[in-house]
Parts: structure tokens; C-alpha cells; sequence
């Protein structure tokens, strides 16, 4: 309760409610890559929404493929992967991240990108160029995705 005292507020500490307590988390997926594991998540569940960490284009063998068109079919394929983790797909997904090592890649980027989404209901999204992306990666994806418990 707020009470006006003269020149003075004064809160009182018998109305305030106590805080509800917070979601839990679930760490989903030990990333790693050539035997060693990497410091991160693959997501990161709290509540009804799911982080996806960055991903890149590392294939089963651990390797980049050869330019961007591979790259970003590799990636969406790896966030696809860590969607399934956690029972989601594409549909889910309400804002992604996109860090290009060259930002004249981002129309041969969409290209690829788009067609994840065949029915053109696309996530929020931002895209930057970035100077040296983790391995030396051409393209690091970030997703956000609804992830509600009934799923």
C-alpha cells in the first residue's frame, strides 16, 4: 500500500504479493564438435518458448561444406534437428537471427531460407554481416520458438 506522508511516500511491505515462482529450465542438446564439447546448449527451454543457440553448417562429419547455398541448406537442417528435440517444427519458430560472414550472400541466403517455410508464413527475423563467424563459417542461424508444454 502507497500513502502519501507530507512531502514523503511511503510503501508498505503488508500488500506486497509474492512473486510467482519462476519457470524452469531445460537445456536441450550437448553440441560439440569433433569429440569436444562446446561450452553451450543447443536450446534452452524456459516456460512456453524455446532459445535456440547460433547454428552453423556442420555436417555429421563435423565439417563445413563448400559455399553458401550448402551452408545455409546444412543449417536449417541442423535448427530443423534441434526443433524436433523438443516435438516443434518450422510453424513453431517466431524470430530467427541471421549473421552472414558476407552480406552480399543474403539474397542466395533467402533463397535457401524460404523454402523451410513453403507456405510463406515467415518468422520475425534480422540479418547482419558479420566479420568471422565460428569456424569459419559462412552463415550462423538464432531462433526463438514457442514451445508450449501440451505440445
Amino acid at each position: 500500500m502507497l500513502r502519501w506522508l507530507p512531502f514523503l511516500l511511503v510503501a508498505t511491505a503488508a500488500t506486497a504479493a509474492p512473486a510467482p515462482p519462476s519457470p524452469p529450465l531445460e537445456r536441450i542438446g550437448t553440441p560439440s564438435v569433433n569429440g569436444a564439447r562446446l561450452p553451450f546448449s543447443d536450446a534452452v527451454r524456459v516456460g512456453d518458448v524455446l532459445f535456440l543457440s547460433g547454428a552453423i553448417g556442420l555436417g555429421a562429419d563435423g565439417k563445413l561444406p563448400a559455399g553458401i547455398d550448402a551452408q545455409a541448406r546444412q543449417t536449417m537442417d541442423n535448427i530443423a534437428a534441434v526443433l524436433a528435440k523438443s516435438g516443434l517444427g518450422w510453424g513453431d519458430v517466431a524470430k530467427c537471427t541471421v549473421m552472414l560472414d558476407e552480406i552480399a550472400d543474403w539474397p542466395a541466403f533467402n533463397k535457401v531460407y524460404a523454402s523451410y517455410f513453403p507456405t510463406a508464413e515467415f518468422p520475425a527475423r534480422s540479418a547482419f554481416g558479420a566479420d568471422g563467424l565460428a569456424l569459419g563459417a559462412l552463415v550462423e542461424v538464432e531462433c526463438i520458438a514457442r514451445a508450449p508444454a501440451a505440445k
